[in-house]
């Protein structure tokens, strides 16, 4: 266990987590602002790891669900996430020992933070995801046979709602409708659970490997000694491109920040072109009609100066970016994970293969 209060280690998450977003889990500094705000009001939060959370804990997640999007017009109130689990406590009827971030995503790993800051309670060093995808269904929870309702949502008026769905396709179909009624943005407080489930479906210490990435690459950027190969080497990630943005497509769909993106490569990547495709998060890219890689497999849009994240969102014509991908947690590799948040899934018409036997060397095309 440890203490998280420090303004720069904050930071560090904020951004190592927004890497791991692979382009999703919701502004970065927003979130950094709602848990330096609730750690400055309330005081230091225990980040504690999986091997310290005891069996019978009752162990929830809390996150922001939603189009990006939204959060560039309209920022939290900071009382959703708080308003959401003890809506979420109030259904069980018991109250909740441990917070748990749904996804490391750049908002959605911040939320926790605050939120477990204002309630007094430790936050779990694991998330349910190793990055972050799009919908609710789509955690390892899922696979491991743990229901994600009752599921509470709030939105920034004070207005919960709880839900007790069939499963978790249902959940996502009826948290999407009803985030769109509370503003195309609403607060998740669900997938409770004991410590036993827990160790069966999370995704060890992504908190602390996100504080990490963040201080490396922003140390390297400040000595100028090479952001993004830091970054490339600290993930085991390959570099598929390094280039400019040269268009961008992006559109509202259903509750999701729907982008397609074109890359220019330049150096020793010119005459390379690359098509990258989101849904709230970075899923496929492609040159020349050649698979680069996938999901579940992890996509990084990254600033090639200084390794600054670059979300779906904000990613616009003439960045000069660094795209870089890397394996997944392996179970999302299996038969029923890839059946959950595959690229047939999301509707492209390609057969998943893993990034490093598609990327032998980091230059597209060879």
């Amino acid at each position: 266990m440890r203490q998280l209060s420090d303004p720069d280690e904050l930071a560090d998450i904020a951004r190592g987590a927004a890497i791991l977003g692979t382009g999703g889990g919701g502004d970065p500094y927003v979130g950094e602002l709602l848990a330096r705000e609730a750690v400055s009001q309330h005081g230091p939060v225990s980040l504690v790891s999986l091997d310290e959370v005891p069996d019978d804990a009752l162990v929830a997640t809390v996150a922001c669900l939603g189009a990006p999007t939204i959060l560039r017009e309209k920022l939290p109130a900071g009382t959703e996430g708080p308003t959401a689990f003890k809506a979420l406590q109030n259904y069980l009827g018991r109250e909740v020992t441990h917070v748990l971030p749904v996804e490391v995503g750049g908002l959605n790993s911040m939320i926790p933070i605050a939120v477990a800051a204002e309630l007094g309670l430790p936050l779990i060093d694991a998330d349910l995801m190793g990055r972050a995808f799009p919908e609710f269904q789509m955690v390892l929870a899922t696979l491991a046979g743990i229901d994600g309702s009752p599921m509470s949502m709030a939105d920034d008026k004070g207005n919960a709602a709880v839900f007790q769905t069939l499963d978790n396709r249902w959940a996502e179909r009826f948290a999407r409708s009803t985030s769109i009624e509370m503003g195309a943005m609403a607060f998740v407080g669900s997938y409770s659970m004991t410590g036993i489930e827990l160790r069966t479906c999370a995704v060890r210490d992504t908190m602390s490997f996100a504080q990490s990435l963040g201080a490396a690459t922003r140390d390297a950027t400040d000595s100028r000694t090479g952001p993004v190969e830091t970054l490339r080497e600290a993930l085991g990630a390959v570099r598929l491109l390094e280039g400019k943005v040269l268009d961008v497509n992006r559109e509202m769909r259903a509750g999701f920040g729907h982008v397609k993106c074109v890359l220019e490569g330049v150096g020793e990547h010119a005459g390379s072109t690359v098509r990258l495709h989101a849904q709230n998060e970075y899923l496929l890219a492609e040159a020349d009609g050649e698979l680069l890689a996938c999901t579940p497999d992890l996509l990084f849009v990254v600033e090639s100066e200084t390794a600054r994240p670059v979300t779906a969102e904000e990613i616009r014509y003439g960045m000069r970016v660094s795209l870089l991908a890397s394996p997944c947690d392996p179970r999302w590799r299996s038969a029923e994970g890839l059946a959950l948040v595959g690229p047939s899934y999301f509707g492209y018409d390609v057969t998943y293969s893993p990034v490093e036997t598609l990327r032998s060397t980091d230059h597209p095309g060879s």
